[in-house]
């Protein structure tokens, strides 16, 4: 039997429509910034919290907005699948003042069109976000 992992993880874009991806320290595979939640906490108070620590993005839990909640394949883990519920932040940030933190070894802005280029997107990206927003797109 697998293990399952609830997660939060939040969509960011940049002025250009680009979506932040972020590959943590000793991982292959790119992702939304996000991860667990602490005790107590919402799932989007999850994703505020994670997005804050990995990449200085401030956005109160209340203003993420919910995409979906979906479980799949655990990207870095083995015999591990992930429930993650994910957000879109409003608004959209300039490439330069997003910085990687906390466990964070790698940013990435992708055009959300060419995601299918990259062979190192975590499963989540690739099987359910990614094709929801070349189908519904929200932002330029």
């Amino acid at each position: 039997m697998k293990n399952v992992l609830k997660v939060s993880a939040v969509c960011v874009y940049d002025p250009a429509g680009r979506l932040l991806t972020v590959r943590k320290s000793g991982t292959s595979k790119f992702m939304h910034p996000g991860g667990k939640p602490e005790v107590g906490e919402s799932a989007a108070e999850a994703g505020a919290r994670e997005l804050a620590e990995e990449v200085g993005v401030h956005v109160p839990a209340s203003e993420l907005e919910l995409m979906g909640v979906w479980t799949g394949t655990a990207a870095n883990e083995s015999n591990t699948d992930i429930e993650a519920t994910v957000f879109t932040a409003p608004g959209s940030w300039a490439a330069d003042s997003v910085l990687p933190a906390a466990e964070i070894a790698e940013l990435r802005w992708m055009a959300v069109d060419r995601g299918i280029d990259f062979g190192d997107l975590a499963p989540l990206l690739t099987e359910y976000v990614l094709p929801r927003l070349t189908r519904y797109p929200q932002h330029p």
